[in-house]
């Protein structure tokens, strides 16, 4: 999911990055409305907001709210400088960090808000502006990583795209075109993933309540590990058939005959001429 860059990325890459992330946000934003009472995975609405406040002169409003999409832009920003600064190094670091930094800012969120939360404005604007620069991370990581075509934390594109594909499979040319096909089965996992994360988080809330934002880290932690196995168990195999093809034992491939057993070599066969 986190390993390939840009074009190398398949749909199946794609798709489970989509799926995941997507369910992670709809999680999120549904969260923090029922808590906050106010959206945190997009800045559609915040931006109607902050001209709503500029045209009452309510000027600390105004700064909050510019500074909750500051937070946002903030998040895709780093993201995006992370995995270019450092895509050459590494790039399944380059591509986990935004994801780490996600974490810890929700994790936050659910520590605060289960042990320390009273509840005050301040507070509340506070958790949200954390919480829209979680989400930026999210938006700016996936975007980046698959060359602008998985944006995970709202629908407002998703909807439009699939309204314009589905318009297009009225004429038979389109419906065989495989990257149109590949492209509607990607927004609409996407679009699935979003709504039962939403559904999920609304069911739940009442009985986890800032414990929520645990099991959004876990399903976070998740993508991150999918492709750590992926990477760690390919290294493992490799440095075993390397052992075994240049007669080099080593560490790897010694602890892999200690865990899967050493193939019984079979007896040669005697010829009854060799008598």
């Amino acid at each position: 999911m986190l390993r390939n860059y840009s074009n190398s990325r398949t749909l199946g890459d794609n798709i489970k990055l989509g799926t995941l992330t997507a369910f992670t946000a709809g999680t999120i934003n549904i969260a923090s409305l029922l808590i906050f009472l106010s959206f945190t995975s997009n800045v559609t609405g915040h931006y109607a907001i902050l001209a709503a406040e500029i045209s009452k002169g309510n000027w600390t409003q105004v700064l909050a709210v510019g500074g909750w999409i500051f937070l946002f832009f903030f998040g895709s920003f780093l993201s995006n400088f992370i995995v270019i600064n450092f895509n050459k190094k590494s790039k399944y670091f380059a591509h986990a960090m935004p994801i780490v930094l996600e974490i810890i800012c929700l994790l936050f969120v659910g520590i605060y808000g289960q042990f320390f939360y009273q509840k005050t404005l301040v507070e509340t604007e506070s958790l949200v502006a954390l919480m829209l620069f979680a989400t930026g991370l999210q938006n700016g990581l996936t975007a980046s990583i698959s060359n602008f075509s998985v944006k995970t934390t709202h629908l407002t594109g998703t909807t439009t795209d699939l309204g314009i594909l589905f318009s297009m499979f009225t004429q038979k040319k389109y419906r065989k075109n495989p990257e149109l096909i590949a492209r509607a089965k990607l927004l609409m996992s996407i679009m699935m993933a979003y709504v039962l994360g939403a559904v999920f988080s609304g069911l739940t809330y009442y009985y986890l309540e800032f414990r929520v934002f645990y099991v959004i880290s876990l399903c976070l932690l998740v993508v991150i590990g999918y492709d750590a196995y992926k990477i760690h168990v390919r290294h493992f195999n490799t440095r075993y058939r390397y052992a075994k093809i240049y007669k080099r034992p080593n560490l790897v491939a010694y602890l892999y005959d200690k865990i899967h057993g050493i193939p019984k070599s079979k007896e040669k066969r005697k010829l009854v001429f060799d008598d």
